[in-house]
């Protein structure tokens, strides 16, 4: 089977614009939750988000083309930019690349909800102005796989355009068809980049009437807590992730830099309930990657570090370390386990790609960042989750995890590359 690596990488977050910026505030503990300034929250029982500030969409789009696209997308641009060119196929000067690379150079777009914001504004139009006042642009501004339409046009990447729409575990999918796409040989190349902006009324508001939401609007830094005794729920964020991934083959050809090698993915569905997890449809994610990594390794292999999906909500915390436990066959065999949440918010369908990012980079890196606000653990919370402050490990091999709303559950495990 193809041997499948990442080569470049990019985000944009509520904690940084670059993926070194947002891992070393990630390592740091910083935390880019605050009161919302998207919209006037004020009337909400939530007032407060994971924003990403001072982003100027005409920075990566033409001023003309910016009403064209959803702030969800533009965010996604700037991550694919990031990744293309940490890979060395784009420069500042040259956005295109190279057309002996186009056709077999594919992108799998992933997004939860996708252009919520303007789907809000242009109903509220069409309830009070008419229908005839709806944008031209409104219908290509929202959709999910325009995220890929943009950007393949962006880079003239000719090869598979697909996209992802699994709640909270689309990035997670979208990085594990990457895989697919390659090994299938659909594409030698492929650029994933998952992107979300829903911080508005109606996805405030909406979750906040599912009650999925913390409401600790007095001290919004500490209100997300995965792990915690005292989590009340996620807290809203947004922003995007980008990677490139390609063949082994094709990046030592090209003298690439490679950051690791994707070695397992699994996926699998609770068929039990839209929004309450259970424990066997992620621990069915985990073992069917844990499986897969251990055929293509050849041997037994030890999983170092593992970036939980952690949204801070009571359920779904408690379950997702029950099913670690049963996967390590009890607690004393657990790797640590952390949630990078606290200090992002829950970026929904860009989860997989931000925190795959954060995951891969601290594989690299050798450091893991900490779970920030946990401050007692709750009784079905019994793991390493390195409280607060950062640690430094040998890591070898590690894996990031991530759930959605409708039972879906994604798992994938990156390997360090050997000399």
């Amino acid at each position: 089977m193809k041997r499948v690596v990442i080569t470049g990488l990019g985000t944009i977050n509520s904690i940084g614009h670059n993926v070194e910026d947002s891992f070393n505030a990630a390592v740091e503990g910083k935390c880019g939750i605050e009161t919302i300034t998207l919209f006037d929250a004020s009337e909400y029982p939530v007032q407060f988000a994971g924003e990403v500030k001072d982003f100027d969409p005409t920075t990566v789009m033409d001023k003309k083309e910016v009403k064209k696209a959803d702030r969800f997308i533009q965010l996604g641009i700037k991550a694919a930019n990031e990744a293309m060119k940490d890979a060395g196929f784009i420069n500042d000067e040259n956005k295109k690349v190279d057309d002996s690379l186009s056709e077999r150079f594919g992108l799998i777009s992933a997004s939860g909800i996708g252009g919520l914001t303007t789907i809000e504004k242009n109903s509220v139009t069409c309830a009070n102005r008419g229908p005839k006042r709806i944008s031209p642009f409104f219908i290509p501004s929202s959709l999910v796989n325009m995220l890929g339409g943009f950007i393949s046009i962006e880079h003239g990447l000719k090869g598979p355009s697909l996209s992802h729409v699994t709640a909270c575990a689309a990035s997670t999918h979208a990085l594990a068809d990457a895989v697919k796409t390659i090994v299938t040989n659909g594409a030698d190349k492929v650029l994933v980049v998952g992107a979300e902006s829903a911080i508005c009324g109606a996805g405030i508001g909406g979750f906040a009437s599912m009650k999925a939401l913390s409401t600790r609007n007095d001290e919004p830094q500490k209100a997300s807590r995965p792990f915690d005794k005292d989590r009340d729920g996620f807290v809203m964020g947004e922003g995007a992730g980008a990677l490139v991934v390609e063949t082994l083959e094709s990046a030592k050809e090209r003298g690439a830099k490679i950051y690791c090698e994707i070695i397992g993915f699994g996926e699998s569905s609770d068929a039990n309930h839209i929004t309450a997890p259970v424990m066997e449809g992620p621990l069915r994610a985990m073992k069917a990657a844990l499986s897969m990594a251990q055929t293509n390794i050849g041997e037994s292999i030890k999983i170092d570090y593992i970036n939980a999906h952690g949204t801070s909500t009571p359920v779904g915390d408690a379950n997702e370390s029950k099913a670690i436990v049963e996967l390590f066959n009890g607690v004393e065999n657990c790797p640590p386990v952390t949630s990078t949440k606290g200090q992002v918010g829950h970026c929904l369908g860009a989860a997989g790609a931000i925190e795959a990012i954060f995951t891969i980079k601290a594989l690299n890196e050798g450091i893991i960042p900490p779970t920030i606000n946990l401050e007692n653990l709750d009784e079905g919370c019994n793991l390493d989750y390195v409280p607060n402050k950062a640690k430094k490990a040998q890591l070898n091999i590690v894996m990031s995890n991530n759930f959605g709303f409708g039972g879906t559950n994604g798992s994938i495990i990156f390997k360090k590359l050997e000399d």
